[in-house]
């Protein structure tokens, strides 16, 4: 209420209650004169003396109902400027005061009300940064009007509410999505690649009841790669088997066709047959195993055993194959400290190992095999001193399917799958593994076991001789 009209509401009101207490005066003047004869002259006098006592009492009376209106006007401005602790002092029990305890109820009330929907308003939004995805609302001019904290993280520009999100997010995609909420009124939904380096986000912008539009990122980076590397993986393993098939499949139709086949062509043929099909077995159990570590039901059966008692039992499950293939099979000394470790599947690890180093032992026909210490694990090395593998080539051999000579690798047998199983199973014994080499030198391909005991002074193991080169 405006103050004048506060003033000016007293004074009638104090005027008002002059003019009853004048009227009160006259009327008990003319009944006692009707009563008693008195001269005129002391009935007026009478009457002005009344009005003279009345007119202070008014005038206290309308500064009382002045001050307490301009403290009803003070209390209201104080609410509505966020001081919901203020309260109205009651002095008396009258009407006024009545509205004064009216007035403290409904501030009590709006109060707690406020709370209630801060703490609403707080538990929303610690849900909205407690999700895994970005999460903006925009005003219906295009304004952050608030954002959780991945929506912070995502951001190339910090974005700050009351600033145009224009001027903090850039792609044209999520834009775009924006502007038909904003506008249009409906969900749209889109496909940003621009927001973050290497990051793929899926857009959905909704309209509000109240208007402007809420916006929410889902990453999908993780879900795109695994897709692309399952397409990847089906064009890879069609690959893998049309040729095998091919080869079959032409060399049986001649066989049919020829009505009177030499013993010779039909013997030369049916061996390409079967070096094909037992190519495809090869590939095929190759998957097998390979989709069994990468399942999250595979299980390993660790236990404590001893380093050396790996490497040996690595070398006589697979001196038979090597022996056969003329290639020296041999150990560098491993240390007796025992690792945690499922010895099936390591000696799964040391077959492929070994089996990879057997097809590129070149002249030196020698593969060693060892260990030795580090600070918490034990690092096992399978070293061959064949032709050796580029520098390009490192990063990427663990891949599946990947090959440094395909030409060569297809017609020693080989499937393109053996050292991504070998990467599978060293990482979920929580091992590590890589591979170091330089052309004409040979490679050694490294991997690690956890240690059960890490020991206070590590045995001392000398090294492969490639490692010093």
């Amino acid at each position: 209420m405006n103050p004048v009209k506060v003033k000016a509401f007293a004074k009638l009101l104090g005027l008002f209650a002059l003019l009853l207490a004048v009227q009160f005066v006259a009327m008990e003047a003319v009944l006692w004169l009707l009563a008693v004869p008195v001269p005129m002259g002391a009935a007026i006098g009478a009457g002005l003396l009344a009005v003279a006592v009345a007119s202070p009492l008014a005038v206290w009376l309308a500064y009382r109902i002045t001050g307490r209106l301009k403290r009803v006007v003070g209390f209201a401005r104080r609410i509505a400027e966020g001081d919901l602790s203020s309260r109205l002092q009651m002095y008396s029990e009258d009407e006024l005061s009545d509205i004064e305890e009216a007035l403290n109820l409904t501030a009590e009330r709006v109060t707690a009300d406020f709370k209630e929907l801060e703490s609403s308003r707080h538990e929303l939004a610690t849900m909205l940064d407690a999700l895994q995805e970005a999460v903006v609302a925009i005003t219906p001019e295009g304004t952050v009007r608030w954002s959780n904290v991945i929506m912070q993280r995502v951001g190339a520009l910090q974005i700050r509410v009351g600033r145009p999100l224009i001027h903090s997010m850039r792609d044209p995609e999520l834009l775009a999505c924006v502007r038909g909420a904003l506008e249009r009124k409906e969900l749209t939904v889109g496909r940003a690649t621009s927001l973050a380096p290497g990051r793929v986000f899926q857009v959905s912008a909704a309209p509000l009841p109240a208007g402007g539009a809420l916006v929410v990122l889902h990453d999908v980076t993780s879900i795109e790669a695994a897709q692309k590397s399952r397409r990847e993986f089906v064009a890879n393993v069609s690959h893998e088997l049309r040729t095998p098939l091919t080869s079959i499949q032409g060399y049986v139709e001649t066989l049919i066709e020829d009505p009177n086949p030499s013993p010779e062509t039909t013997l030369e043929f049916l061996g390409i047959i079967l070096k094909n099909a037992a190519r495809m077995n090869r590939l095929t159990e190759d998957l097998l195993a390979l989709a069994g570590v990468e399942s999250p039901d595979y299980q390993l059966h660790a236990q404590q055993v001893r380093a050396d008692v790996l490497v040996t039992d690595a070398i006589a499950a697979l001196g038979g194959i090597v022996m056969d293939s003329g290639v020296r099979l041999e150990s560098s000394g491993a240390p007796g400290l025992k690792v945690m470790a499922d010895p099936d599947a390591i000696n799964q690890v040391f077959g492929n190992l070994i089996e990879n180093s057997l097809k590129y032992a070149g002249e030196g026909k020698h593969i060693c095999v060892g260990a030795r210490t580090l600070v918490s694990e034990v690092q096992f090395t399978v070293q061959d001193f064949g032709p050796g593998i580029a520098l390009e080539h490192l990063d990427r051999i663990f891949e599946r399917f990947y090959r440094v000579d395909k030409a060569r690798s297809r017609e020693s047998g080989g499937t393109g799958l053996g050292l991504a199983i070998v990467k599978h199973i060293v990482e979920v014994h929580g091992g590590r593994v890589w591979v170091q080499s330089e052309l004409g030198r040979g490679a050694s391909f490294h991997f690690t076991l956890p240690l059960v005991e890490p020991p206070e002074e590590p045995e001392a193991v000398p090294e492969p001789e490639i490692e010093r080169l």
